[in-house]
């Protein structure tokens, strides 16, 4: 039975907090689209803040900005940060209709309440503060 599990919702490795052997992050990377769908599920029914972070490996301005997102999962730890490659979950970005990158949705109980587009750390920085109340 674990083994069509495995196969239907990818295996643990789909879902693995990035970071440094020494200093873990708290951001969530999903490389599985079953596995992303039941976590944001879960996240409908908290009024937690959640902020998605949709990126590509080839981007460089999502590889600039990787360190400022680190820092804010670490720093705002009652707010759900998560990272999806696009180019590895696709459906998932044409569900959020996302066409740049990096684009950052932040989510509270299932509904988009936020987007910015780019990377303005700045910005994602001062919505997140004020919206993870």
């Amino acid at each position: 039975m674990g083994g069509v599990l495995s196969s239907v919702f990818g295996s643990g490795e789909d879902a693995v907090a990035t970071g440094t052997e020494s200093e873990p992050s708290r951001l969530i990377k999903f490389s599985s689209s079953a596995r992303w769908q039941l976590h944001y599920n879960e996240t409908k029914e908290s009024n937690k803040l959640l902020v998605v972070d949709f990126s590509a490996s080839w981007c460089g301005p999502c590889r600039m900005i990787e360190p400022t997102i680190h820092a804010m999962a670490d720093k705002f730890t009652d707010v759900d940060f998560v990272k999806l490659d696009v180019d590895e979950l696709p459906d998932v970005a044409k569900e959020f209709n996302v066409t740049a990158m990096p684009t950052f949705v932040l989510v509270k109980r299932g509904k988009e309440v936020e987007r910015i587009i780019g990377a303005k750390k700045d910005e994602l920085e001062r919505k997140v503060s004020k919206l993870r109340a």
